[in-house]
């Protein structure tokens, strides 16, 4: 019975979303007229999911003129430095 519970409980643990202060999303937005896209890095709060980064990144990128074209990963803070480069001026901008 123990051992149910253990699985029981780390399979719950596991089926969670992620809530951490380090969780960023990467993401592909436009302009238009002319047409402008870009990658980004941005960082999210509340929950670490791809649902939770495009509710918070479609109003901040609109603020700009931008549309949100979707989001790419969740990630936490070890991802950062990899995407620094491609993100380049968009790099925790918005």
């Amino acid at each position: 019975m123990k051992n149910i519970i253990l699985i029981s409980a780390a399979l719950a643990l596991l089926s969670a979303p992620l809530h951490a202060a380090d969780c960023y999303a990467d993401y592909k937005a436009k302009q238009d007229n002319p047409l402008k896209l870009h990658y980004g890095v941005a960082q999210i709060t509340g929950a670490c999911t791809a649902a939770s980064a495009r509710s918070q990144l479609t109003p901040r990128l609109a603020k700009d003129g931008w549309v949100l074209l979707n989001v790419v990963s969740v990630f936490d803070a070890s991802g950062l430095n990899e995407r620094k480069e491609s993100a380049g001026p968009f790099y925790l901008r918005f």
